[in-house]
């Protein structure tokens, strides 16, 4: 392995603290991009610069600047946010951005679209909501997730704090986001300024973290670099479970990278929390691969040096050892979408949202309807990670308020649906993502479309699967973790992937290669007709396609790779 560090590394060092030439950048308006420093920095600030690839081929032609724009991501730790924060972004997606509400798998909210001349000011007034984008990107700890789970609130109350805590303590010290983007006063001093936790160059590339209580895994820990698994007894939470290692970005082509399943590897109480978090994230520090990027996760850190090592090590960064697992099941890691009442009375419910995308449609003016509910409601709003919304704690008078309003702009059965679309996440891909292959957020409700009449046929209408599509491999919708996933490798083509567990605890494993919109309904129709007829009593989906040969199961992120069955392979094609 070379020793040469990668080229982000000398950016990070260079940049005093994430400020590089950011504010000179911003006030530069001959054109609408960032210097590819700059463009790199933005990111630990909650910001990607990107262009519309749609028309980018026109405006080629005319010899004109592509049309660049900014997506912005707010971190919301827990994915809890008020009525009058709801306003507020549903105001700047119409003044600064293209008008909509992206609802991201990791409980954020992003605004697409926003121009340079707006940027500083839309961070600012997002800011001034008591939120921010700091971390929302770049090399470090990103938004902390948390269950919504309404249904349990006194422990998610619980849980809620705790993830809360974790963001607070892991969000970079540096004043560079206050000096750009809330005209922050430049502290002049002789002494040099520190990050306590990630240190001048930060970490090697991105950390997630995710808090969950069982039995939902809606926040998918095991596809997360460390999480925390709440242990609920006579219904208070007394630990908490270790998971590190997760991680779902691989490359096309590339067998050296893969995606993994966190490993966990023991209990800590409530109150050791935080500091084995930050002792996880400086072990990665420390530790994690500096001179290539693909190389650069925490679950390859892993896998070069060993589960046993990474505990070892973390026993020693922390002074004590963590104790034993605890034992603890997940039932799955979808929504409980409609109305729930808890046990104070309080109600809530849970809106379909396909794709995580808040809009306007003919028909169905949901954006318009959930500022009129926001407008009116007393409680919160949470975001789930399967981009979905929670409109939780109403009181037993509001709900008729509510309920007319979710009536009055068709919301009411916004979950009136199949449950193979309920059960769907798609990333943002195409137009506007740099990475992107193919299309997912435009591609994956036709695809489910044409997938739901087999299903109507066969009768699994009401069968929930899960099922993802990404753009491009970096695993930003968790495809690999699905019971189909797909994975665009290029124009209208897709990489089919089976097998994932129904509870997230599984990798799928590459079924079919390059398959276009016509070969999707040939490839899955014969398995949906087999599974129909002969799936064993509760059987899921991803579990039926290993026991069945259709692909064996993978067991560890190196065996993912491993070719399907041969025999399996040409008795499922003839």
């Amino acid at each position: 392995m070379s020793d040469k560090l990668s080229a982000n590394e000398g950016i990070k060092t260079r940049s005093n603290y994430l400020r590089g030439t950011l504010a000179e950048g911003l006030q530069d308006l001959s054109t609408g991009s960032l210097s590819e420093d700059d463009q790199q920095l933005l990111k630990f600030h909650g910001t990607y610069q990107q262009d519309d690839r749609d028309i980018r081929a026109g405006r080629r032609a005319h010899k004109l600047e592509k049309a660049y724009s900014f997506m912005i991501r707010i971190r919301v730790p827990g994915g809890v946010t008020t009525p009058q924060q709801w306003i507020e972004v549903d105001r700047m997606a119409d003044q600064f951005a293209n008008g909509t509400i992206k609802l991201t798998t990791r409980q954020a909210y992003q605004l697409h679209g926003v121009i340079k001349s707006n940027l500083k000011r839309t961070i600012k007034e997002i800011n001034d909501t008591a939120m921010d984008t700091i971390a929302a990107c770049g090399d470090v700890n990103r938004n902390v997730m948390c269950n919504p789970n309404p249904y349990l609130s006194d422990v998610h109350a619980e849980v809620l704090k705790v993830s809360q805590a974790i963001s607070d303590h892991l969000t970079p010290a540096t004043r560079a986001y206050h000096e750009i983007w809330l005209d922050g006063e430049k502290i002049e001093t002789s002494e040099e300024e520190v990050e306590p936790i990630y240190g001048k160059t930060y970490l090697p590339r991105k950390f997630k973290i995710t808090v969950a209580v069982p039995p939902s895994n809606d926040v998918d820990i095991f596809a997360n670099d460390l999480s925390f698994i709440a242990i609920v007894e006579e219904g208070q939470v007394v630990g908490y479970n270790v998971a590190v290692g997760g991680g779902l970005g691989m490359t096309h082509g590339d067998e050296k990278t893969f995606p993994r399943v966190a490993d966990v590897i023991g209990f800590c109480r409530p109150e050791q929390v935080v500091d084995v978090a930050e002792k996880v994230v400086m072990v990665q520090r420390d530790y994690g691969d500096r001179t290539n990027r693909k190389h650069a996760r925490f679950k390859y850190t892993i896998e070069d040096r060993g589960v046993e090592w990474v505990k070892a090590e973390l026993n020693k960064y922390l002074g004590y050892e963590l104790e034993d697992v605890r034992d603890f099941a997940f039932e799955d890691n979808g929504d409980r979408f409609g109305w729930v009442k808890d046990d104070k009375g309080r109600h809530h419910y849970t809106l379909f949202v396909q794709g995580g995308r808040v809009i306007d449609l003919p028909g169905y003016p949901m954006k318009t309807g959930l500022r009129r509910i926001a407008e009116i409601h007393e409680g919160d709003f949470r975001l789930t990670a399967n981009q979905n919304l929670v409109i939780a704690n109403i009181s037993e008078q509001k709900r008729h308020e509510v309920e007319a309003l979710l009536e009055e702009y068709g919301m009411a059965k916004s979950h009136d649906k199949s449950a193979l679309r309920l059960a769907s996440i798609a990333c943002v891909s195409l137009p506007t993502c740099g990475l992107a292959l193919a299309e997912a957020e435009r591609k994956l409700p036709e695809v489910i479309e044409i997938l739901e009449n087999k299903l109507e046929e066969v009768g699994l209408r009401h069968d929930s699967i899960t099922i993802r599509m990404t753009g491009c491999p970096n695993g930003c919708g968790r495809p690999f973790l699905a019971e189909i996933g797909f994975v665009g490798r290029g124009p209208g083509r897709y990489n089919l992937y089976l097998g994932g567990g129904h509870e997230g605890h599984r990798l799928n494993k590459l079924y079919r290669q390059d398959l276009d919109e016509k070969d999707i309904l040939a490839t899955l129709s014969p398995i949906f007709d087999h599974y129909a007829k002969e799936r064993e009593e509760g059987e899921r989906f991803g579990d039926f396609v290993i026991r069945t040969g259709y692909v064996s199961a993978t067991k560890w992120g190196g065996d993912f790779h491993d070719n399907i069955k041969e025999d399996a392979y040409a008795n499922k094609s003839s």
